[in-house]
């Protein structure tokens, strides 16, 4: 691994060894974060979503629940992502097209590193159970993309991912 590399790669140490990176120099700040992810259906799944008429249940109160419940847990499924206090999860839910759900979720913490990945991880996770939940009547959907649409605080700022 080049040294230019090593420098730009934070969680990488001088002689390429993986760390955590070392957070505690920096400043507390609230920080943000906004994901989405979709899912690609078949137009009647997605009304028998909308409807709450799936034998399984209201999924997106599940999906709700297991994207919030995903962000509490991301230090356990990132080996290098710090251990953070969530302030607020929010889930939010769009479907104005006949044929995708779009599931956008915004982390927010006081604290010295980002919530992009806790993002990322509760729309990936609410996706999921969406998948899970109506697999049985649409074996075919697809998930993505799942992104970062938005963060604020710390030493970059405010940025707005605009397509």
């Amino acid at each position: 691994m080049s040294a230019s590399v090593k420098k730009q790669l934070s969680h990488f140490d001088d002689a390429g060894a993986s760390r955590m990176v070392d957070v505690s120099d920096k400043v507390v700040t609230k920080r943000m974060a906004r994901a989405q992810a979709f899912v690609v259906m078949q137009p009647a799944t997605l009304r028998m979503i909308q409807d709450r008429s799936l034998s399984k249940g209201d999924v997106l109160e599940v999906a709700r629940l297991a994207g919030i419940m995903a962000t509490k847990q991301t230090q356990h499924l990132i080996p290098l992502c710090h251990s953070l206090g969530l302030d607020a999860v929010t889930i939010d839910f769009d479907m104005s097209s006949e044929e995708r759900l779009r599931i956008e979720v915004r982390c927010t913490n006081h604290g010295r590193t980002g919530v992009e990945m806790e993002a990322m991880i509760g729309a990936s996770i609410a996706a999921m159970t969406v998948y899970d939940m109506c697999k049985a009547i649409d074996r075919w959907m697809s998930i993505g993309p799942i992104e970062l649409i938005e963060k604020a605080g710390g030493l970059s700022g405010h940025q707005l991912h605009l397509d």
